[in-house]
């Protein structure tokens, strides 16, 4: 049970580490006034949080749906 705790710990760490790298492409001048500001910076780190938590549960419930899956056999 720990174990499961770590893991999807490391794994929701991961996915907004890379949802946040991947919103560095992202022009966000075409929809904040001051693209290098404060308030810009921190909606890019909440969206990395809501789209790295979203993919972190994606994987982890398709992880627990293919644990379940092993008790038709």
């Amino acid at each position: 049970m720990a174990v499961a705790g770590m893991i999807n710990i490391l794994l929701s760490l991961v996915c907004i580490g890379l949802s946040f790298w991947a919103l560095q492409a992202f022009r966000f001048d075409l929809f904040v006034a001051n693209p290098k500001g404060a308030r810009a910076k921190l909606l890019q780190i909440f969206l990395s949080i809501f789209i790295g938590h979203g993919v972190a549960s994606f994987f982890t419930d398709y992880f627990g749906w293919t644990q379940l899956l092993r008790q038709f056999f």
